[in-house]
């Protein structure tokens, strides 16, 4: 059955790819040329280059209106893209076409988390790219249309890391960042965690190689790269493997905050995990409260606060396709599920997306369907119908 017209799907993870001139019509205006742009290597693809590094672009990031058996993880061009990837009006009209209202988009180049400009070795330079960066997205991507993009910003470090840990930065645990976590409660932000945004790339096999040259900050390496792309030798997995298991890095995300103690410092803090899925959700809890009850007496944890209350008051869990979690939504909270898109990623179904999510809700009550498409998302981002 479709969904309810007055149902509106609020996408709360959608990515946008930058244009050159996101950086180099506001670098410029501060008169620094030397900032990100676009250049082409020698078999005429677009890659980003940024003081000394090169960045391609990942096939797999723009692959929206293509069919699976197009997709890749060579560089692009941005005219093999449709313009919807990196142009807000265009992308305005693709929401359309795919029954999604509003969007809360992430960045590409600068890494999810901002990492690229975090590791940069020009920190005045760093700080001007994330300034234009955060001004391009909250005046003219959201600007185009307010009423159909969240606002979404980056901090001077990262917007936040799914781990602050293999970016060089304190850990969780750690009252570092106490100060921000006090801002987040008194104006309501929610800190909005994205598989992989602190660089690390999940499995064995890929995360075994990855670890050395990025653990404390090191340099950093596109997931192509990391895992050999498309070039994979002999006793190397498929980038497929890690594929499989990304969404495993947000459960280790909230393991982390749930028993680092900074929960019940800042009781008002929220966090949305980005593509993590939500069927894990009651076996995390389950496993949590099960050593807590048994280690608890002779670790640093908190005695008294079980884990998965915990959980279930900071944390809301955000799916693309989830039979099994949407089949258990009573167990994890029907006010703690929220949708997402993932245009223009490989992981979207555009155009059909509201097909999609319509079938999956199908045997869904109406009132729990527009909780889950829509007002979970408009209620934990303060996000009101304009």
């Amino acid at each position: 059955m479709p969904l309810q017209d007055h149902m509106q799907i609020i996408s709360v993870d959608d990515h946008l790819i930058e244009h050159p001139r996101v950086f180099t019509d506001r670098l410029a205006a501060k008169y620094l040329p030397e900032g990100p742009r676009i250049i082409e290597d020698e078999k005429g693809r677009h890659i980003w280059h940024f003081e000394d590094k090169i960045f391609p672009y990942i096939g797999l990031n723009a692959v929206a209106g293509k069919e699976p058996a197009e997709y890749g993880m060579e560089p692009l061009r941005f005219d093999d893209m449709i313009p919807g990837c990196y142009d807000p009006a265009e992308r305005v009209k693709d929401m359309d076409v795919d029954g999604v209202q509003a969007a809360c988009c992430f960045p590409s180049f600068p890494g999810f988390g901002g990492r690229v400009f975090l590791h940069a070795k020009d920190k005045d330079l760093a700080l001007a790219c994330l300034q234009a960066w955060n001004d391009f997205s909250l005046d003219e991507w959201c600007a185009t249309d307010r009423g159909r993009y969240v606002p979404l910003a980056l901090l001077p470090i990262v917007s936040f890391p799914d781990s602050p840990v293999p970016l060089g930065l304190p850990s969780f645990h750690s009252d570092h960042w106490g100060p921000l976590w006090d801002v987040f409660e008194e104006t309501g932000v929610v800190v909005s965690l994205h598989f992989g945004s602190g660089s690390f790339v999940p499995g064995f096999s890929a995360s075994a190689k990855q670890l050395s040259p990025t653990y404390k900050g090191g340099e950093f390496k596109s997931v192509s790269d990391r895992t050999g792309g498309n070039a994979v030798k002999d006793d190397d997995a498929p980038t497929v493997t890690s594929f499989a298991v990304y969404a495993t890095n947000l459960m280790w995300t909230a393991s982390d905050l749930v028993f680092s103690g900074q929960l019940q410092k800042h009781p008002k803090l929220k966090f949305m995990l980005a593509e993590g899925g939500i069927g894990w959700f009651p076996y995390i809890w389950e496993r949590m409260d099960q050593v807590w009850a048994r280690h608890r007496y002779y670790q640093p944890i908190d005695f008294d606060a079980r884990p998965s209350d915990l959980f279930k008051k900071h944390f809301w869990g955000c799916y693309i396709e989830d039979e099994f979690g949407i089949k258990n939504r009573h167990e994890i909270g029907i006010d703690r599920i929220c949708v997402e898109i993932d245009y223009p990623h490989s992981d979207s179904n555009w155009p059909n997306s509201r097909k999609g999510i319509a079938t999956s809700l199908a045997d869904v009550p109406d009132d729990e369907a527009h909780r889950i498409v829509e007002l979970n998302a408009r209620e934990v981002l303060n996000f009101p119908r304009s």
